[in-house]
């Protein structure tokens, strides 16, 4: 089985490290210092896991690569507008697209750029850094995907969730696959919006959120408005799921920070309109009302490309 990995930073360039690592075939698509590294150098992961260092595959031209069977897209879900025309060499009618970003709108964007045949979903719980080029860190033991369909009808493990399952597992990845991913996929886009979306606009860590009772308060709303979405486009997302989000929170550390955090307080761009503003627009279009997670995207809005310019005086 030969693996593509678009967007080979923290996430993908990890993911395609441990494929290659238990003997997969796996190509890079990367540009800039990070391509010239892994070129030159390989691509080494520090890891509690263990550290180790593959020699890879990695290319700037998708063209060059050609069909695949199985293209993992890991780029930041802003990066979308030039990342999905690069599929178009990668995939042929037997080839599958697995979307790996944050939120629930990118099996759409995907489906819209190689059609609904090709397109797995799927979520990842994982810690990691790209601190330079050619080098990941991983910090914690956690690198769990689960996968699998997002449309059609969903009775069973399809064939091919199942051999990419196989392969994940050999590369030692923690991985579930399921027969209906969209539920996996709103699970955890209902505690991950507001939760980047309170911890970016805070400035703050997951402890000054979770243990100030007014401020959880708010926060525990957000997600029950996201649930509602949820549960407005059919998703049958389980009773119990804002019970176990509490559970999480409660045993989380009080210095964890969002992704969207971290990137807001490098001056990154921040995917707000992944999280936060696919809730307002998904829930508008249900007739239903999201009014911290609306305020959470106000706030947040402005720093979409980066830290704004301050106005002239």
């Amino acid at each position: 089985m030969h693996f593509a990995i678009l967007g080979s930073g923290a996430v993908g360039g990890y993911y395609g490290a441990k494929l290659v690592h238990a003997g997969h075939r796996v190509t890079f698509l990367a540009r800039g210092a990070h391509l010239r590294a892994m070129r030159d150098h390989g691509l080494e992961v520090r890891s509690p896991l263990g550290d180790f260092t593959v020699r890879v595959q990695a290319e700037e031209d998708a063209r060059k690569i050609g069909r695949v069977d199985v293209v993992i897209l890991a780029v930041k879900t802003y990066d979308n507008h030039t990342a999905l025309p690069m599929l178009a060499p990668l995939v042929d009618e037997h080839s599958v697209v697995l979307t790996l970003q944050n939120g629930v709108d990118s099996i759409d964007e995907v489906a819209a750029a190689v059609g609904k045949a090709g397109v797995l979903g799927g979520a990842t719980y994982v810690a990691t850094a790209l601190v330079r080029p050619g080098l990941i860190v991983q910090t914690g033991t956690h690198r769990r995907i689960v996968f699998g369909e997002v449309f059609g009808d969903l009775p069973k493990l399809s064939e091919r969730v199942q051999l990419i399952d196989q392969a994940f597992a050999d590369a030692d990845i923690q991985v579930e696959a399921v027969p209906d991913a969209r539920v996996p996929l709103w699970e955890k886009f209902i505690y991950l919006a507001p939760f980047a979306g309170f911890t970016g606009a805070m400035r703050l860590p997951a402890g000054p959120m979770w243990h100030d009772p007014r401020i959880r308060a708010q926060f525990l709303a957000g997600v029950r408005e996201v649930e509602l979405v949820a549960r407005g486009e059919g998703v049958p997302i389980a009773p119990d799921l804002v019970d176990r989000i509490i559970e999480y929170l409660e045993a989380l550390s009080p210095s964890t920070r969002s992704s969207l955090l971290i990137d807001l307080s490098q001056g990154k761009r921040i995917e707000v309109e992944a999280l936060q503003g696919s809730v307002v627009r998904r829930g508008a279009a249900l007739g239903l009302a999201t009014p911290i997670m609306s305020t959470l995207y106000a706030v947040l809005k402005p720093y979409e490309n980066g830290p704004p310019e301050p106005a002239a005086a």
